[in-house]
């Protein structure tokens, strides 16, 4: 679909016509109709074959016109013109959260400022936080806001990481005869974002490999090919390293690649006391080798238990290894449904019919059906009256698709005093309510949701910190007593699948299980495809050392409604 890109380029136009300091009437114009089309439930090519783009609220004879050349042509003459009238250093700085086209265009004309190190600098002398309407407070979220640009272009999302491996794998395995090839890393432990993204193969042919490996379709530049490593650039700036390993060294090549390095240093230290050696190649007594074929090996000479990839960041994992000890994680198979997905009545794309069926192709028992609530107008939030129709609509569909529940759900808006979108009468007739802030993200986050939990209808609160992982750290929020109300009201805490949220993340998640908080893992489906995000959750979910029992839908349906009727109740 092309409404994200189309969306993207008014939103930039919007951002440098702002800049130049342009009449803020044009400015919104392209901001509106930025925030409606990329939050269109239909394809903007579809809507343009129809002749309909004059529909579209926001959208009048100028922009459609605009839109059209676009879909037309794959250029907007506008946008190009708008974008080389300012340096590429310039539109860099207006992707800085906190920072704004105004403040930048100020900064530019009194301070000099033209690229990302001119704006650092005129932070560090001080001399920013001098300008009008600026001060202390507004230069230290931007700051904040820099920081959080270079980590999110310095290194890649484990939802772009991991289809990506899967893809040159795929690939690689298709042109060669390898059978043993996986991906190391942090892709392998599944962090939340990446570096350069490692794969090992097995293999005595590997010059053979490599060069299948740096020929690949995807690959746009070669940087290494030799007869044990490959290095190549795959679009415009992923790194991805593949190395070609002996089947006698593979195991502890893929343990050592694997990391994290504070994992294997700390491994490293024991080996060393035992009077081993433990590198690439394998493990070793003095010149013997007496290990390395299996990742076993590494573990097993050092009298642990072989420890699952994601737990691997010394945080204690090596202990509970020595004593066996370690938790039975989660896996992608103990799912049995997904509690957070949008359908075609708000922001979704698909059908309730569509998803239900979707969902039981993945052997799913059940699916909440949760869209958004009145308040989100810009996603089509659903009034009272709809809310009831949705539900009805739901008793219809399930008469057609019997070998999977479907259940009324809705997601529904934390206000700004703390009290939820739909009063209770509406709430106790949907099956899950899933609880929410979206607007408001500095106004009183703690307290709204320590009230929005009080409610005995409210059973999941959702991407709890709010966070995006490439441009918002998220709400200003005491998690501490978040956590604290959940325990104390049977809330349950979820872990959003998005590959921008991933919220909780691993290390609040696992906070959450040491409080006897029980937590949800949701795909947050808008189309039929994101249901595949379950598993990036699923990793969280094992980086933070959870077990089936810690997450809700893994649940049967019985027992998950029991435990709804519970907090319902009031226990």
């Amino acid at each position: 679909m092309k409404n994200k890109i189309v969306a993207a380029m008014f939103e930039k136009i919007a951002d440098v016509l702002e800049f130049q300091g342009e009449i803020p009437f044009k400015v919104n114009a392209y901001r509106k109709a930025a925030r409606v089309i990329g939050e269109m439930q239909e394809d903007i090519e579809d809507v343009w074959r129809e002749g309909r783009l004059r529909e579209i609220p926001g959208v009048g004879t100028a922009l459609a016109t605009k839109i059209e050349e676009y879909l037309t042509t794959g250029k907007m003459t506008k946008y190009e013109d708008v974008v080389s009238s300012v340096s590429a250093d310039l539109i860099e700085l207006l992707e800085i959260q906190n920072l704004g086209p105004k403040t930048a265009a100020l900064a530019n004309k009194k301070l000099g400022v033209e690229n990302l190190n001119d704006l650092k600098r005129v932070i560090a002398d001080g001399s920013l936080a001098k300008l009008p309407g600026m001060g202390e407070k507004k230069v230290e979220n931007i700051q904040k806001g820099i920081e959080l640009y270079e980590r999110a272009r310095a290194r890649i999302s484990i939802g772009v990481a991991l289809p990506l491996v899967e893809e040159l794998i795929a690939e690689l395995k298709s042109r060669t005869q390898v059978k043993k090839i996986e991906a190391a890393g942090s892709t392998r432990r599944m962090r939340e974002t990446v570096g350069d993204i490692d794969i090992l193969v097995e293999t005595d042919r590997g010059a053979e490999v490599i060069q299948a490996f740096v020929h690949l379709p995807n690959v746009t530049r070669i940087l290494a090919a030799g007869d044990t490593k490959g290095s190549v650039i795959v679009g415009d700036r992923i790194q991805v390293d593949l190395r070609a390993v002996g089947k006698e060294s593979y195991g502890a090549a893929l343990q050592y690649f694997t990391g994290s390095k504070a994992h294997n240093v700390h491994l490293r230290g024991i080996a060393r006391k035992n009077g081993l050696k433990i590198n690439e190649y394998g493990v070793f007594r003095g010149e013997e080798k007496i290990g390395g074929e299996k990742e076993a090996d590494v573990y097993h000479v050092l009298d642990l238990v072989w420890i699952p990839p994601e737990m691997r960041e010394d945080r204690g994992e090596i202990e509970l290894a020595a004593q066996n000890r370690l938790p039975h994680l989660i896996e992608l198979k103990h799912i049995k449904g997904d509690l957070h997905v949008h359908s075609h009545w708000s922001d979704g794309k698909a059908t309730i019919a569509a998803l239900a069926i979707e969902a039981r192709q993945r052997d799913y028992r059940y699916i909440a059906v949760c869209d958004h609530s009145k308040s989100a107008k810009y996603a089509h939030g659903l009034e009272e009256e709809q809310v009831l129709e949705k539900i009805e609509e739901i008793k219809q569909i399930q008469e057609n698709v019997p070998d999977i529940k479907i259940l009324s759900g809705a997601e529904v808006d934390i206000l700004a005093d703390g009290s939820l979108d739909y009063p209770d009468e509406i709430l106790a007739q949907l099956d899950i309510v899933v609880a929410a802030i979206h607007q408001g993200f500095k106004q009183r986050a703690t307290e709204r949701m320590l009230a929005a939990m009080e409610n005995p209808y409210v059973f999941i609160l959702a991407h709890p910190t709010g966070r995006l992982i490439s441009r918002r750290e998220g709400y200003r929020l005491e998690l501490e007593k978040v956590f604290q109300k959940a325990a104390e009201t049977g809330t349950i805490l979820e872990i959003n699948s998005y590959y921008d949220r991933l919220d909780l993340s691993d290390v609040n998640a696992r906070r959450a299980k040491e409080m006897g908080i029980k937590l949800s893992i949701n795909s947050d489906t808008h189309e039929l495809a994101q249901l595949d995000a379950m598993k990036l959750g699923v990793g969280v979910a094992r980086r933070a050392w959870l077990e089936p029992e810690d997450v809700i839908n893994t649940y049967s349906l019985e027992k998950l409604l029991k435990l709804r009727d519970e907090k319902r109740k009031g226990r």
